[in-house]
């Protein structure tokens, strides 16, 4: 490791919190991946959902009680679902990395060097939070809804209002809950960048201990697509699979299949983590970001992350030829698909079509911002098996896109090096290169 980055501090891999609609935590999370087995069924947590067929990749065994610690769970009636699942998570994260309680944590890690980068969808409030306050803000006189009878705070819709309603949605609250939970008094910010949003967190609290700013970063994302406006949204702006199956780099992909999920990895400085003999899943090594529009204002998605791809290779010092498997966007749509094969072409040349590609939305579903943590946690957690985890339902490759598909079951290998890309639907592109234990 050292001979990657001879002047800087090394980042390892250290804690994974998993809540993922294939399972939660590692264990149940690799017997998912292991038998390329999708977590898509019914939608059951809503009481109408406008997806295809109303399937989805709803999380349906996770228990927020369960998981929160008990001075978390008093904090609960300030947080939406995806709040929640950020903050349980980090939990399952701090676990694992062996900080399992406060005195864990505090005799391990100084609170001063301790800091929190999550990554988060804007939140919506579902319609049954605000449906007391809109209905009470209805002029009789036309009928239609009255935004000055809304601000009125004595006798308009306001009124009606839980007082602490805005908080439960509030993208940067994930990051706050963490932080005041596990006292860590170093760095703390939030990002909200949709899909980029995990692989952006993770660069940044990258930079954050190479610069010796902090020893530990706990690190991730959470987001929903199944939520009850997310899912309209969905319906109303993306092309979505009609059968919930999604297919990346397949000639029969027509669409995503919106999900939710949360991730958090606990970024450790290498030499922390080997004094007080933690266990390293990996390491991460580079970063790099872009977003690109034509002059229609039109996303880019070849260009950006061609240029996200190449910062993040320069950053870790390594090479196209160097990289073992690309964990890719794998959106499973037509365009996004087509843009991000022609981008690993144009970085890796002759190897585009030789480097193996793993896109684990086939199994995963789009979570938004959850989507990228969940998925480069799955190569870490393949690599601890010394394997890529397979696509699901790619078994005709779009020769169009001309990928090395890990198909069906997964892939032996020695190289444990990796990129890992996201774009969102507005061009932001971020890539990370990571390298298993």
């Amino acid at each position: 490791m050292s001979s990657l980055h001879p002047t800087e501090r090394v980042v390892a891999i250290t804690g994974l919190g998993i809540i993922s609609p294939i399972g939660i935590g590692t264990g149940p999370f690799w017997e998912s991946l292991e038998a390329a087995r999708p977590g898509f069924h019914p939608i059951q947590g809503l009481a109408y959902s406008p997806l295809p067929g109303r399937i989805g990749g709803e999380v349906r065994d996770y228990n927020g009680v369960k998981l929160l610690r008990k001075d978390q769970r008093k904090g609960r009636k300030l947080m939406c679902r995806e709040i929640e699942m950020g903050v349980a998570s980090a939990t399952l994260a701090l676990d694992d990395a062996g900080f399992t309680d406060d005195a864990a944590l505090k005799a391990a890690v100084d609170p001063e060097r301790l800091g929190v980068e999550f990554g988060a969808n804007l939140m919506l409030s579902p319609p049954e939070d605000l449906g007391a306050g809109s209905f009470h803000s209805i002029d009789p006189a036309t009928n239609a809804f009255n935004a000055e009878l809304w601000g009125n705070k004595e006798t308009g819709g306001m009124s009606k209002m839980e007082p602490l309603w805005l908080l439960k949605y509030l993208p940067n609250m994930p990051a706050c809950h963490i932080g005041i939970g596990a006292d860590a008094r170093g760095p703390n910010n939030s990002l909200t960048m949709d899909e980029a949003s995990g692989n952006l967190a993770m660069g940044e609290a990258m930079r954050i201990i190479a610069r010796n700013h902090a020893d530990v970063m706990i690190t991730g994302a959470t987001g929903t697509r199944v939520h009850a406006i997310k899912s309209m949204h969905a319906v109303l702006w993306d092309p979505l699979s009609p059968d919930g199956a999604c297919r990346p780099f397949d000639t029969r992909r027509q669409g995503q299949v919106a999900a939710e999920g949360a991730c958090t990895l606990i970024l450790e400085e290498a030499k922390h983590a080997e004094a007080r003999k933690a266990t390293i899943y990996g390491y991460i090594l580079g970063a790099g970001a872009s977003c690109v529009l034509d002059k229609n204002q039109k996303p880019d998605y070849r260009r950006a992350l061609v240029l996200a791809m190449n910062s993040a290779l320069r950053d870790a010092e390594v090479t196209p030829d160097q990289i073992g498997h690309i964990n890719a966007f794998g959106l499973g749509d037509k365009m996004t698909d087509l843009g991000e094969a022609r981008a690993i072409h144009e970085v890796f040349g002759d190897l585009g079509s030789k480097v193996p590609v793993t896109a684990l939305k086939s199994l995963l579903g789009n979570s938004g911002s959850g989507s990228g943590t969940l998925e480069l946690a799955g190569s870490i957690v393949g690599l601890q098996h010394g394997v890529v985890p397979p696509t699901a339902n790619a078994d005709q490759p779009d020769p169009e896109c001309n990928l090395n598909l890990v198909q069906g079951k997964p892939l032996p290998i020695e190289n444990k090096l990796f990129l890992k890309l996201s774009v969102t639907r507005l061009g932001q592109a971020s890539a990370i290169v990571a390298r298993g234990a």
